[in-house]
């Protein structure tokens, strides 16, 4: 028989497995959203698939009718080698494995039907104890609270602090300690035989998940450098998202959440594509105004401009901005262009930081991520662009990159049209980027762009360190606005944040590459 003291530790079993099993849940959202994107609809799939794992667990539970204890122990032991090692081992499959949904979400029912499994064994084995509503409202309790934890505590501080590999073995070793734990709590439960195998299975879980713990960067490495094809030289786990640089022979390139953002090689051409068709029509701007842009490289092609008085950039990661200061290959590449007077660094989300206060500036950049999940849709929503109108002066300019309009058509003039229903001039235009391949920007204004047709031109001299282009010529510059017959306007609709269709437009397109 139990005795009163032990079940008290039990209720605190029922704290950690609960919490486990949300960690585990959140972890497969999660790592769906980096790899497939488009959070809602993968969080939406997992919690699904989860929570019908968990009843099909629970109902599995029934046809355990004997040595309850027993098989509790073992469910939580291979709950912990399956959740422990799941995110690390999913990381290293998805580049090798066409068939990677299947095994995400097979391994997604197996840990949730595994974590269905213990609450009701649990529960059968505390039932002799205590009576039936006693029992129900001190489990759910001390289940729901184990829920709140891991809710808390994931966004907080495990992924920002240990990221997506060492917070899933955490939490194995956390399962592999309630299944040697109750060897002993449950002792009297449990006959002699195989009792020592048992806890001698336990230490040995542990083991290994310590040792994949100690090895995590390792792992880690090995997944990226599979996923993203170059050897790893930083990362970083911010509280909103995964960076990775990765060296090949002829340069570095940067990833967020794994997707590549530049290739150091031919950043030059798309940066001089986004703000000098910009700064050539806000030809006196003094106030310039960067959304995103974070790694320093569009500031630094502002900066050429010497009747340029100050720049703000809005960034949201200060992790970000700490690699553009303080990677040197990165801050070589921008010139140490956040650090110049004349720049002034804001660590805040672009969508509230519009509407938060009333400085006009005389030409905006943006350089944003694309659209593909609805916390970055919303930045290429009418709403947003309705707010940013409100902070340029009447005869500012704005360019913003738009994703490419061969491969994303729909991407594309969605963006566009979003930007018309704000009420802005709008005239589109691509450069070639031998990275991306063909990219395509926007050109905006609150007044006519070209009222009167003139050549595009770039100013007769752009002083400072950085004298001459690498890629922009008076002849390109103009080239850039003609668009061929395959990249023709399209009739769609704007991007608001009650539908953000852009979102959708973006996965369908981009998934079929």
């Amino acid at each position: 028989m139990l005795h009163r003291a032990p079940l008290h530790w039990l209720y605190l079993n029922v704290l950690v497995i609960a919490t486990c099993g949300l960690i585990y849940e959140l972890l497969a959202g999660t790592l769906a959203s980096y790899l497939l994107g488009d959070s809602v609809t993968q969080f939406s799939l997992i919690i699904g698939v989860y929570l019908s794992a968990l009843g099909f667990g629970a109902w599995l539970s029934q046809y355990v009718t004997t040595k309850l204890a027993r098989v509790f122990i073992e469910v939580e032991l291979a709950l912990a080698l399956l959740g422990g090692f799941s995110t690390p081992l999913l990381f290293l499959a998805f580049p090798a494995i066409e068939w990677f949904r299947w095994l995400l979400f097979g391994s997604v029912i197996v840990i949730g039907t595994l974590v269905g499994l213990e609450l009701p064994l649990l529960m059968r084995i505390l039932k002799e104890h205590l009576d039936f509503d006693e029992l129900v409202s001190r489990v759910l309790a001390f289940d729901y609270l184990g829920a709140l934890f891991a809710s808390l505590l994931f966004p907080i501080f495990l992924v920002p602090r240990l990221g997506l590999n060492r917070t899933a073995i955490v939490f194995g070793i956390l399962n592999a300690l309630v299944g040697l734990w109750g060897t002993y709590l449950l002792r009297p439960l449990l006959s002699n035989k195989g009792l020592d195998g048992l806890r001698g299975r336990a230490f040995l879980v542990i083991g290994i998940l310590i040792a994949g713990f100690i090895k995590a960067d390792s792992l880690t490495s090995l997944a990226e450098e599979n996923t993203l094809g170059g050897r790893i030289v930083y990362a970083d786990t911010s509280p909103f998202q995964r960076i990775a640089v990765t060296q090949t022979d002829k340069g570095f390139q940067l990833y967020l959440n794994g997707h590549l953002q530049f290739n150091s090689v031919d950043e030059y051409r798309y940066h001089e594509a986004l703000v000098h068709p910009v700064m050539s029509i806000c030809d006196s701007a003094k106030r310039v105004l960067v959304l995103g842009g974070g790694d320093g490289l569009a500031v630094r092609e502002i900066l050429r401009h010497e009747h340029v008085e100050s720049v703000t950039l809005v960034d949201l990661d200060p992790a970000m901005t700490r690699l553009a200061n303080q990677f040197e290959p990165l801050a070589e590449l921008n010139h140490n262009a956040l650090q110049n007077d004349r720049v002034t660094v804001v660590h805040r989300d672009a969508f509230l930081w519009v509407g938060e206060g009333d400085e006009t500036y005389d030409a905006v950049v943006i350089d944003f991520p694309d659209p593909g999940n609805y916390s970055i849709g919303k930045l290429y929503s009418s709403r947003f662009f309705r707010l940013l109108r409100q902070r340029m002066t009447d005869d500012s300019g704005l360019a913003i990159q738009c994703t490419s309009p061969l491969v994303a058509p729909k991407s594309y003039w969605c963006i566009l049209r979003t930007m018309q229903e704000a009420g802005f001039d709008v005239t589109p235009y691509h450069a070639p980027v031998p990275t991306f391949g063909i990219w395509g920007f926007a050109l905006a204004k609150k007044t006519a762009v070209n009222d009167e047709p003139k050549p595009w031109q770039l100013p007769p001299t752009l002083p400072g360190e950085l004298t001459e282009l690498r890629y922009l010529t008076n002849s390109t510059l103009a080239s850039l606005f003609d668009l061929p017959a395959d990249q023709q306007p399209l009739d769609v609709p704007a991007n608001r944040l009650n539908d953000q269709i852009l979102v959708r437009f973006y996965d369908e397109e981009w998934s079929q590459q």
